[in-house]
C-alpha cells in the first residue's frame, strides 16, 4: 500500500521527463548524503525515484521512414 505522504509526492514526479527525473533525485541523494536525515522519508523517496528513472530509462528509436531521396 503506497504511503498517504509519498504517493502525491510521487504521482507528480512521474510525470517528469528523464532529464528533469534524473537532476531532482541526483539533488535529493546530495542533500541526504551531506546532512542525513534532514529530509523526513528521504529514503524512501530515493526508492521510489530510482523506480521512475529505471522506468522512464528507454532507447530513443531511430525513425523507421527513410528520407526521401534527393533529386539528381
Amino acid at each position: 500500500m503506497p504511503s498517504p505522504i509519498t504517493a502525491p509526492i510521487l504521482g507528480f514526479l512521474s510525470r517528469l521527463s528523464f532529464p528533469r527525473l534524473f537532476l531532482v533525485t541526483g539533488a535529493l541523494f546530495l542533500a541526504d548524503v551531506m546532512i542525513p536525515d534532514f529530509i523526513p522519508l528521504a529514503d524512501e523517496l530515493l526508492l521510489g525515484m530510482g523506480t521512475l528513472l529505471l522506468a522512464s530509462w528507454k532507447k530513443r528509436k531511430e525513425p523507421s521512414i527513410p528520407p526521401p531521396p534527393t533529386p539528381r
